[in-house]
């Protein structure tokens, strides 16, 4: 991790100031260092500091995990972002673009299990064969053996 410059002491926060701010856990915040999607720099005590612009990310990442996109997702969006600046509003309308086909294909497949889901208790059968939930019109008979999730639509 690189080392803090004189002139960047005062305009970095240490991991506990960015919990508080930010509503996430300390340990939440280590586990998204580690995966990459936030980088601090160490001071001279071998703590960790991170640049304001971490809050940034963390709201996009809690907004991102809420919706339902994948910490994977988040961090290919994330190495679209220029490194050293706060991601701005034009950089959030590109990465919300990127996640929309996605969500609406989330949506149509939850949508469906919603308005099959009664059938499927009412007659709890789970056939591989004829639950439209588990396996509609055997879609899935050429994807070998084991569960497999149908695809949407």
């Amino acid at each position: 991790m690189p080392e803090i410059k004189p002139e960047e002491h005062g305009k970095l926060l240490s991991v506990g100031e960015i919990a508080q701010r930010s509503g996430v856990a300390v340990s939440a915040l280590h586990f998204y260092e580690r995966k990459g999607l936030i980088s601090s720099i160490r001071n001279s005590g071998n703590q960790r500091r991170y640049k304001r612009e971490v809050l940034r990310r963390v709201a996009i990442i809690k907004v991102a995990q809420r919706v339902g996109i994948p910490l994977t997702d988040i961090a290919e969006a994330f190495a679209t972002l220029p490194s050293g600046r706060t991601p701005s509003a034009a950089d959030w309308e590109r990465l919300s673009r990127i996640w929309h086909d996605d969500l609406n294909n989330r949506i149509r497949t939850l949508s469906c299990l919603r308005d099959h889901l009664t059938e499927c208790i009412g007659c709890g059968c789970l056939s591989i064969a004829s639950c439209p939930l588990r396996n509609h019109l055997d879609r899935l008979s050429d994807s070998g053996p084991g569960a497999h999730f149908p695809p949407p639509g």
